[in-house]
């Protein structure tokens, strides 16, 4: 039999359109094995967010709708936050009532796209000793599709270390049960997914499915503009990855995007400390030297990010 396999939706209701897409991704994967989804409502009535889906799911809060796909079978529940609020809460609450054999997290702004469920059980399936599968990324945003790709066919800690790898998106995650939690100190739920992932590649490279099968959907992040989170979270990494300010083209990278956020705070000193602790890590570090275009009022952080996301990039 093909393992089971448990997806965790965190919504907030906020999101009713894009939500219902990204279980219809789910769905409607050819998959043979058993498919059981978990949407969890943060912070709202899990009444709500089961109103706003029953169109797709037949689901109600608190009770469980199967269907048929030929011989697989697909459940839907929806429940509420039962631990601390926000999205790492909501994601442990759906790892927590789940006994599948795997497990995986969507987005309810993201889109499965065809062959990515069955691709990833068989990349993991010929390594029986890794626990961590992802896959490459389509970058959506306005108008425009990049697809954004690894290069490799396994994503070491050096890799998560040196770069982010935004790739490796939370959306793309499928692991063995058991194989790990989300950390619930993130705070504000900001680099839960990095963090994790490092975690999940200290123990074993991570096998990648390196063919664009996730939709990520930058233009309704919830982080975006976030700049005091944002902060908060990458000083959060610091503390808890000394390895991050070990390697210096990674330390360059998030210094880099301290100085930015900083800066579209409007805190020019702060934001001159940060880029000066970039350029020392990595001579020319680009986000250092926009960081301070920023400060200095030459250009807007909006446009800035505007300007990236539409190439499939960040900051």
């Amino acid at each position: 039999m093909m393992p089971s396999v448990g997806v965790v939706v965190p919504t907030r209701g906020d999101r009713p359109g894009p939500l219902r897409a990204a279980l219809t991704g789910v769905l409607a994967q050819e998959y043979a094995g058993p498919v059981e989804v978990v949407v969890v409502a943060d912070g709202v009535p899990a009444s709500l967010v089961a109103s706003q889906v029953s169109g797709v799911a037949d689901a109600e809060a608190g009770s469980e709708a199967v269907t048929g796909a030929g011989e697989a079978v697909r459940s839907v529940r929806v429940l509420g936050n039962r631990r601390v609020v926000g999205l790492p809460g909501a994601r442990n609450t759906g790892i927590s009532v789940l006994g599948t054999d795997l497990v995986a997290f969507c987005d309810d702004d993201d889109l499965w796209l065809p062959g990515k469920l069955a691709a990833q059980v068989a990349a993991l399936a010929e390594e029986p000793d890794a626990g961590f599968v992802s896959c490459a990324v389509e970058v959506e945003y306005g108008d425009r599709r990049v697809p954004r790709l690894a290069g490799t066919r396994r994503v070491t800690h050096r890799h998560l270390t040196r770069s982010r790898m935004m790739m490796v998106h939370s959306s793309t995650f499928l692991f063995r049960r058991g194989w790990t939690w989300v950390d619930e100190s993130a705070p504000s739920g900001q680099n839960e997914d990095w963090d994790l992932a490092l975690r999940a590649a200290w123990r074993h490279p991570i096998v990648h499915v390196d063919r664009p099968l996730v939709r990520v959907r930058w233009g309704s992040s919830h982080y975006v503009g976030r700049w005091a989170d944002r902060i908060a979270g990458l000083e959060w990494m610091l503390a808890r990855h000394p390895g991050l300010a070990a390697e210096p083209r990674g330390a360059a990278r998030v210094y880099g995007q301290l100085a930015f956020c900083h800066a579209a705070l409007g805190r020019r000193r702060e934001a001159a400390r940060w880029s000066l602790r970039a350029f020392s890590a990595r001579p020319g570090e680009p986000r250092a030297a926009v960081a301070l275009a920023v400060a200095g009022g030459l250009v807007s952080p909006r446009a800035v990010l505007h300007a990236l996301h539409r190439h499939g990039h960040g900051i």
